[in-house]
């Protein structure tokens, strides 16, 4: 969340960010709750001091065997006052609580001003899109037709927007899992972990799901439990509460887990596919740094995740999202696009985020530098390295080939087996 004195302190500068990301928030409660709030703490403030005042001479009468009984009253009437005024400061503080869970993080200066995607700005674009000399096809036919993909039979397991891979599908979808995961490991210097695939409520407050996008989550029945929408909740929120020491900085984590999201509001988009699931399997990296460095530490984040995409040798761009278009908790995203052929399109890979403190307050992770006692809020990052499903997405249609059959990217091969094509497998 913002620092609400920050807030306080430049309201229109708040106002006009919050504007420019299109959210519609009215500032007005929070500035009348802001103002009785100052007015009971001073009110309260004063009431204890004279509290203190009269206990004091309350206490030398006592001693000096003379009457105090009127001071013993008023006092009485005095904690009375208070207590009514603890209680209504609570409420205040509800109010002022809740406004501030509310409230987007403020984009970087850096971030073009936009309504929405088509605002994006377009950094760059990597590798040769490959050029096809017959009837270009879409994932979901190659992988149907290659008996790889088995979107019928998932809905009748589950539902719509579930996936069933089946025979070398699912050991493509392995592989990548696996290649993901090395490459960020070995090369990276990200330590893996794998954590829980259910989160409590303050977990998904932490990193700014709740309670602005509960109506994307799935909530377990009886319990004040989620799946995830992202191993970026479990993961951001490892070190909640916790002090760090800055010599520890930055910590770089990643992890394979399944991600389950309701999609609200998506419907009748990729209602095909792989692109837009209830279910799907993501490769998450993130970063707990210092202020100084978390800005390096998302270019460095980014690169990253484009290293997935070069070693398949799939075509991409690299966008920085608008103040339109970027998410709640981020103050600069980076998207990461690649080439599907078969939509003629680029579409949505990786998100690679700065937060700076805004998970950190939330969480209240902070650290404690060497040449200070208070303790700062630590910057966190987030970036998929990859989407796992729609990265087998882009190889379908990428490494089709005119028989029908799929070229496994070199890279993979290792992880398949030492096999290099995907042919029908009956």
């Amino acid at each position: 969340m913002l620092d609400i004195k920050y807030v306080r302190d430049h309201l229109p500068e708040v106002e006009n960010a919050v504007k420019n990301r299109g959210s519609d928030i009215d500032f007005t409660g929070f500035s009348e709750a802001d103002k009785k709030r100052r007015q009971l703490l001073a009110e309260t403030e004063d009431l204890r001091h004279k509290r203190n005042t009269v206990s004091d001479e309350i206490a030398r009468k006592k001693k000096s065997g003379d009457d105090a009984q009127s001071e013993i009253e008023d006092m009485r009437k005095v904690s009375d006052r208070i207590k009514a005024l603890d209680k209504d400061l609570s409420s205040v503080q509800e109010t002022i609580d809740q406004f501030a869970l509310s409230l987007p993080n403020i984009p970087h200066p850096d971030v073009p001003v936009g309504r929405d995607e088509d605002e994006n700005r377009l950094e760059k674009q990597v590798g040769e899109k490959p050029r096809f000399e017959f009837e270009i096809k879409s994932h979901w036919e190659i992988g149907e037709n290659l008996g790889i993909l088995d979107f019928t039979r998932a809905a009748k397991i589950a539902g719509s927007r579930f996936p069933l891979y089946m025979k070398s599908g699912a050991r493509l979808e392995r592989a990548l899992i696996n290649f993901m995961l090395d490459i960020h490991i070995t090369e990276h210097g990200y330590t893996e972990t794998l954590p829980p695939f259910i989160v409590n409520k303050n977990s998904l407050i932490g990193t700014g799901q709740l309670p602005k996008f509960e109506e994307d989550l799935f909530k377990l029945e009886g319990w004040d439990y989620y799946l995830i929408p992202t191993s970026e909740v479990p993961m951001a929120n490892i070190y909640g509460g916790e002090v760090l020491k800055e010599d520890d900085l930055p910590i770089k984590v990643t992890a394979y887990t399944p991600c389950f999201r309701s999609e609200a509001g998506s419907y009748g988009r990729d209602t095909k596919g792989l692109i837009r699931q209830h279910q799907f399997n993501k490769v998450e990296l993130v970063k707990y740094t210092t202020p100084e460095n978390s800005y390096q530490e998302l270019d460095a984040l980014l690169a990253n995740a484009e290293t997935i995409l070069q070693r398949l040798d799939l075509p991409y761009q690299v966008v920085t999202l608008c103040t339109g278009d970027i998410g709640f908790s981020a103050t600069k995203t980076y998207d990461i696009e690649v080439w599907m052929p078969g939509q003629d399109k680029y579409r949505e890979i990786s998100s690679c985020s700065n937060c700076e403190e805004f998970q950190a307050r939330r969480a209240n992770i902070r650290y404690r530098r060497k040449d200070q006692k208070k303790p700062l809020y630590v910057h966190t990052l987030n970036g998929s390295g990859l989407a796992v499903g729609r990265t087998f997405a882009a190889i379908l249609e990428n490494c089709q080939q005119a028989d029908g059959t799929v070229r496994i990217p070199d890279a993979l091969v290792p992880y398949m087996g030492g096999q290099t094509v995907i042919e029908h497998e009956s």
